[in-house]
C-alpha cells in the first residue's frame, strides 16, 4: 500500500485533520493546544506538520463535548475500530467527496492508505481506511450506504492480529504476577543461598512488590545497618569511578539526586522519592517488581515511560558482586540516566517499538537495548564515556569499557568498540556473565535516539501506528487490531 502523501500532502492532510480527532500516525499526542495530526511515515513517528494539527478552539465537526473529553482522557477500545476498503476514480476530488462522508456523520479517522487498482486499464484508486466506530451502529450503517453511493466495491476487512500488549500504565498491573522467576528464588551459586534470614529478607520485601498496583505509594522498605553498608561500599566505589568514565549527564544528575532523593552512602533511597522527582523531570517512574520480567513485557513498560525495578540489595559478604539486578544496579546504573531527557526519550523509542511487536523484532529490540541502556558508550572529545547501567553499576566494566590504560578492569584485554548502529547491534550476539566483547558508543545520546527512531521505523514491522497520550499515561492505535487472547513471554 502507498502511504497517503503520493497525492497532494498539505491539501489532504487539512481535510484528514479535520475528520480525525486524533490524527493519524503521530507519535505524543501534544499536551497543551492541539488534538490532531498527520504523519506518512511508518512505525511510530512525531508528526512535524504543525499546519495539519489545529487548536482546540478550531474544532468545529464535533458534535457535542463527548468526543473531545474522549480524545483527552480515554482510551477507545480496540473492538470499537473498523477497517473498510473503497474505491474512487482518480479524478480531482475523488478522494476528498469520500472522505467528507466521515465528517458528515461525525466518524473519527484514525488511519488511509492508498493504491493503484490492481484491475488491469481501470483508471481508479483503493483505499484502505480505518476509523473510531462499530459495525451495526447507525453512524456506520450510514456511512456504509453514503460510501456505496459515493465509490465502489466498498466492503469492511477483518483487523489484524497482533500480539497483546498494554494500551494503558495501569495494565502494567498485570505483569506482577508473570515474572520468570520470583525475586526471593536465588540459584545455588548466590552468595546468599545457604543464609535463611537473608532468603526471608528478600521474601518480605517481594511481598509488597506482589501487592502493588498502579496509583499506590510504593512501599518503603527499612533496610538494615548490613543492607545500607553494602550500599555504601558499592555507592563509594563507584563514585571514585564516575568522574572518570561516566558520561557527562550522568555526573551531572547525580548530584541532583543525592539533593531531591536521598542518595548518600548512608543511605538507601526510597523508589517512592525517586518517581517523584523523574515524573517531574522526564515524565519517568518507577515501579516495583518481584523478579525477572520477559524482554516484551519489560518493554512494554517502556512505553509508558515506567521502569521495573528491584529493591532488594544483594547479599552482604561480597558487596561488589552480584549474579542478578538489584537494587544498587537499578538505583546507581539505570535510575539517575532517566532524568537526562534525551536518555528517556531513547528509552521510550524503544519501548513504544515493542508494543505489539512480533517475537523476532523483540528479540532484535532487546539486543538493542542491551547494546545501549545496559552497555551503551558515548563519545565526549576524544574519549568514551558510559551511559549504561550494566557499565554505571560495575566498577570492573565500567574502567575495562572506557579506560585507555592496561591493565583496567582486572585484565589486559581490550573491547571491540563500534560506532552505535542499531541494525547491526539488533543482530549482535552477547554473553551474560563475563565483560563484553563488544560495546556500541554513540556520537550523543540526541544522535543515539534519532537513530534508534530511524531503525524503529524502518525495521520493526507492525500493521499499525501508536500514539502515546502523556496526558493519560495511555497509548491510541489508528489500526483495527484483534490482540491475541494469550500474553505472550517472549
Amino acid at each position: 500500500m502507498f502511504p497517503l502523501a503520493r497525492f497532494s500532502l498539505r491539501r489532504v492532510a487539512t481535510a484528514i485533520s479535520r475528520c480525525s480527532g486524533n490524527g493519524v500516525g503521530n507519535r505524543y499526542l501534544n499536551q497543551q493546544s492541539y488534538v490532531a495530526g498527520f504523519s506518512t511515515g511508518t512505525g511510530t513517528h512525531t508528526s512535524e506538520a504543525q499546519d495539519s494539527a489545529f487548536p482546540v478552539s478550531e474544532i468545529r465537526h464535533m458534535s457535542d463535548d463527548n468526543q473531545l473529553e474522549r480524545t483527552l482522557s480515554g482510551v477507545p477500545s480496540l473492538s470499537q475500530r473498523t477497517s473498510l476498503v473503497f474505491k474512487t476514480p482518480h479524478t480531482p476530488g475523488g478522494l476528498e467527496n469520500a472522505i467528507r462522508l466521515f465528517w458528515k456523520h461525525d466518524l473519527n479517522m484514525t488511519h488511509i492508505e492508498s493504491r493503484p487498482s490492481k484491475v488491469a486499464g481501470e483508471d481508479s484508486y483503493e483505499f484502505s481506511v480505518d476509523f473510531e466506530g462499530y459495525l451495526e451502529h447507525e453512524k456506520v450503517d450510514a456511512l456504509l450506504v453514503d460510501l456505496k453511493r459515493e465509490c465502489t466495491e466498498v466492503h469492511i476487512s477483518d483487523p489484524k492480529k497482533v500480539p497483546w500488549f498494554p494500551q494503558k500504565i495501569s495494565d502494567l498491573d498485570t505483569f506482577a504476577s508473570k515474572t520468570l522467576d520470583a525475586g526471593a528464588d536465588l540459584e545455588s551459586d548466590h552468595p546468599g543461598f545457604h543464609d535463611e534470614v537473608y532468603r526471608t529478607r528478600r521474601a518480605n520485601i517481594v511481598e509488597g512488590a506482589k501487592v502493588y498496583r498502579y496509583g499506590n505509594e510504593i512501599p518503603r522498605v527499612e533496610y538494615s545497618k548490613d543492607e545500607t553498608r553494602t550500599w555504601g561500599t558499592v555507592y563509594k566505589k563507584l563514585k571514585e569511578l564516575y568522574p572518570k568514565y561516566a558520561c557527562s549527564q550522568f555526573n551531572s544528575i547525580l548530584p541532583l539526586m543525592e539533593m531531591n532523593c536521598g542518595y548518600s552512602e548512608n543511605n538507601i533511597p526510597q523508589l517512592e522519592d525517586i518517581s517523584r522527582y523523574l515524573q517531574s523531570c522526564t515524565g519517568f517512574r518507577l515501579r516495583p517488581v518481584c523478579g525477572l520480567l520477559s524482554a516484551r513485557d519489560f518493554l512494554n513498560a517502556l512505553a509508558f515511560r515506567t521502569f521495573f525495578s528491584t529493591q532488594y540489595i544483594r547479599h552482604h559478604s561480597k558487596p561488589l558482586y552480584t549474579p542478578e539486578p538489584d537494587v544498587c544496579h537499578e538505583l546507581l546504573g539505570h535510575v539517575p540516566m532517566f532524568a537526562d531527557q534525551d536518555f528517556a526519550d531513547f528509552s521510550h523509542e524503544i519501548g513504544l517499538a515493542s508494543l505489539g511487536a512480533s517475537d523476532a523484532d523483540i528479540k532484535r529490540l532487546a539486543s538493542c537495548y542491551w547494546f545501549s541502556v545496559e552497555f551503551g558508550l558515548c563519545k565526549e572529545g576524544d574519549e568514551v564515556k558510559a551511559y549504561g547501567a550494566g557499565l554505571l553499576s560495575s566498577f570492573g566494566e565500567l574502567e575495562y569499557a572506557c579506560a585507555k590504560h592496561r591493565p583496567a578492569g582486572g585484565t589486559f584485554e581490550r573491547p571491540e568498540i563500534l560506532p552505535w548502529i542499531p541494525s547491526i547491534a539488533a543482530d549482535t550476539e552477547y554473553p551474560i556473565t563475563t565483560f563484553q566483547p563488544k560495546y556500541f558508543c554513540a556520537e550523543s545520546l540526541k544522535g543515539a535516539t534519532e537513530r534508534m527512531r530511524h531503525f524503529c521505523d524502518t525495521e520493526i514491522k507492525r500493521p499499525f501506528y501508536v500514539t502515546y497520550q502523556p496526558l493519560t499515561n495511555s497509548v491510541l492505535v489508528d489500526r483495527n487490531v484483534k490482540l491475541s487472547n494469550e500474553q505472550t513471554t517472549h
